[in-house]
């Protein structure tokens, strides 16, 4: 007798997403895969996102439904994957799709490759002005002391999120996933990305695209004092030194100030 299928827990932090929210929840209740929960955070939104919410949950057995007040996206993730019972987590944002096929592809490669930590897919930008192909970096670790190159909605064990004691809730300074990753990744782990586009990621225009956005310099420098500040032994590991404000240089930059004695 073969053993069951891990539950999947997809995550939906929603904040006046009322326009998209159910083709959100209707992309994830279309999956291939089972079993699943999706479990709605409303994180104070202030539009009918509460109204369609408990519409969905009244309709549909697997959606689920929390109401918060509005604390950002990344304690809304937190609050959600509390109160999971997967063995797997997706966060998704309210916003965004994910393809039929991307979560049963993804847990094949967990379940049969216990060193993986990470699973995601090539991915797809949509919005008003049509579709665009999203040209991601391949994963390197090195790489991701540098940058980004996994968007949020990746797969991973809800035992990982443990250890790393979830989404960093000081950290609102705009690309908490690249925060998140760096977490969980800093002390190893294989991360997989899929061969197939099977996320789209919502370019709206509105406040909720604003939030995606990576901001002003200002904020570019308070992200990057708050990661020098939290992984200092990461950044010495990959970069010879701490991220820099122009990321790329970090390394060359801090190997030279070694060598001359300035660091």
């Amino acid at each position: 007798m073969s053993n069951p299928s891990p539950l999947v827990s997809i995550i939906i932090p929603c904040y006046n997403q009322a326009e998209y929210l159910e083709e959100t929840v209707l992309s994830a209740l279309a999956s291939d895969y089972s079993p699943l929960e999706i479990i709605i955070i409303n994180d104070g939104s202030t539009d009918g996102s509460e109204e369609i919410a408990k519409n969905l949950t009244s309709k549909h057995e697997l959606v689920s439904y929390i109401h918060q007040k509005n604390q950002g996206v990344e304690i809304a993730r937190n609050t959600g994957i509390k109160a999971a019972s997967g063995t797997y987590i997706l966060p998704l944002d309210g916003d965004d799709l994910i393809a039929t096929n991307y979560i049963s592809e993804a847990v094949k490669v967990l379940e049969n490759n216990p060193q993986v930590k990470v699973v995601y897919c090539e991915a797809m930008k949509f919005g008003p002005k049509g579709k665009k192909y999203w040209k991601l970096k391949p994963f390197d670790i090195n790489a991701l002391a540098r940058d980004n190159m996994i968007f949020v909605s990746a797969l991973y064990r809800r035992k990982d999120w443990e250890k790393i004691g979830g989404y960093a809730e000081d950290y609102n300074l705009g690309r908490a996933d690249w925060e998140f990753w760096i977490n969980m990744l800093k002390d190893g782990g294989e991360v997989v990305q899929l061969p197939f586009i099977g996320f789209y990621y919502r370019l709206t225009g509105g406040i909720n695209s604003l939030r995606k956005r990576t901001g002003s310099d200002e904020a570019k420098r308070k992200r990057i004092a708050y990661l020098n500040a939290k992984y200092p032994e990461f950044f010495e590991r990959e970069l010879n030194g701490p991220l820099r404000f122009q990321r790329t240089w970090s390394k060359p930059y801090n190997t030279l100030l070694k060598f001359f004695g300035k660091l």
